[in-house]
């Protein structure tokens, strides 16, 4: 009676839970995709099968199945285990779970947002993980390089969990819905629909399955169709938060596929950011771009896209579309000069060790200065025989002509560069003033 009475609460309390939480792992043997880590050779698996016990650092994607694998891998271990995050669970609360590990031969803690640990809970933290009194079972989306104390991540093997395929969500839903604390749904879901739902997830498990749970709760329809996921779904997955590498990783790319003249990188990288109405972000890097990559090679691209770009804010989505993929398109398709943006990189890292005083006769109001030796402004057929810069780098380069230009303007640029170089400058004005105009 007891057992029974046991089993309904126990029913009733997972059913409360979200789907994603019922079905989790209760081995290794259970985890989908990542075979580097859960197949026959991979690492974790190794580890079980030879009894060998490590801290380590899961760091991959979100949804992609970290803290999933961090309690599978604890229980496939026959291990104690208890799950803290390094948010959320306070000083106390870890040291009380180091006291209870410390109960056991080996434990593990299972810390969530290992990268959020401060220095005071890791200063606690250390001494154990270090003897091997206790194991610990990081998980963070952030590149653990980047973000991972040294002396916590020297302690830990750090291994990847990688976005899951298309076809790893796909066999993850007919799990769910099979599973005996899965969906428990009276509707049939097409395979079309489940396909689909796969690919908007974007290797994101836990997103597939919350919305496997919408889209069941959502249709009427004894058969869920594609259409009926399409219908829920209107943006797909992309992990496209403004504060997660991944945002930043879709606007990397789109800067470096219009660098790289690949249009259709670009207009892809592009259909990304309008996908989730990032339109400052898109703003920001097709001027940037604009700027740096094509420059002096064709500034009346840079032009129309600076209208373009004020054209897109006055219209707004979806119609901004338009005018930015004009410029996207003119941008990727036009010859590159860099040599206006490598100039001023090389004079700002010179002046950063090179503090020079300006010649008096560039001054605003030079002081002590005779008529003869001040800058004539009655006599613009000097102007660029005067040398500006200070003596001691009055033959410093720092801006190079663009050997391999192919724009009309940009070569007209560098034969009147080549033209003003041969002009022999100089800081004495009086001699200059001498000669007739």
């Amino acid at each position: 009676m007891y057992q029974n009475i046991f089993n309904n609460v126990y029913n009733v309390y997972m059913n409360l839970r979200p789907l994603a939480y019922r079905i989790r792992p209760n081995s290794i043997d259970e985890v989908i995709g990542q075979s580097h880590l859960v197949g026959q050779d991979g690492i974790l698996r190794k580890s079980i099968e030879n009894k060998t016990i490590f801290s380590i650092i899961f760091y991959g994607p979100p949804g992609a199945g970290k803290t999933t694998i961090a309690e599978a891998y604890a229980k496939s271990m026959g291990i104690k285990y208890i799950k803290l995050n390094a948010v959320t669970s306070s000083k106390k609360d870890l040291e009380n779970a180091i006291e209870e590990c410390k109960l056991f031969d080996n434990a593990y803690i299972i810390m969530d947002e290992v990268h959020r640990l401060n220095k005071d809970k890791q200063d606690i933290l250390l001494p154990f993980v270090e003897e091997g009194s206790i194991y610990l079972l990081g998980c963070t989306a952030e590149n653990p390089y980047m973000v991972i104390n040294k002396a916590l991540r020297s302690r830990c093997h750090l291994l990847e969990v990688k976005t899951l395929s298309e076809e790893d969500i796909y066999h993850g839903l007919v799990r769910a819905i099979d599973h005996k604390q899965g969906l428990k749904s009276d509707k049939k879901f097409s395979k079309e629909a489940l396909k689909r739902l796969a690919t908007l997830s974007g290797g994101d498990m836990r997103y597939a399955l919350n919305y496997l749970e919408v889209i069941n709760i959502s249709t009427k329809n004894k058969v869920v169709k594609e259409a009926d996921v399409l219908s829920v779904m209107q943006v797909p997955n992309y992990l496209m938060d403004s504060n997660e590498g991944e945002h930043y990783d879709s606007v990397s790319a789109f800067q470096k596929s219009i660098r790289g003249s690949d249009v259709d990188a670009a207009l892809f990288y592009l259909a990304r950011l309008i996908a989730v109405n990032d339109m400052d972000s898109i703003i920001r890097r097709l001027l940037v771009t604009a700027y740096e990559d094509v420059g002096l090679a064709n500034p009346q691209a840079v032009d129309r896209t600076y209208n373009a770009c004020m054209t897109a804010l006055r219209v707004g989505f979806p119609e901004a579309k338009i005018p930015l993929a004009f410029a996207v398109t003119e941008l990727a398709l036009s010859p590159k000069s860099k040599q206006a943006c490598l100039g001023i990189e090389n004079a700002l890292e010179y002046i950063s060790g090179h503090p020079l005083d300006i010649m008096d006769y560039l001054r605003l109001t030079p002081v002590n200065v005779s008529e003869e030796d001040k800058y004539p402004y009655d006599r613009p057929d000097l102007w660029n025989k005067i040398q500006y810069l200070p003596e001691s780098i009055k033959d410093i380069r720092f801006y190079e002509p663009n050997k391999d230009a192919t724009s009309s303007y940009e070569i007209a640029l560098n034969s009147n560069y080549h033209k003003l170089k041969s002009i022999k400058r100089s800081s004495s004005l009086r001699t200059l003033k001498k000669v007739p105009k």
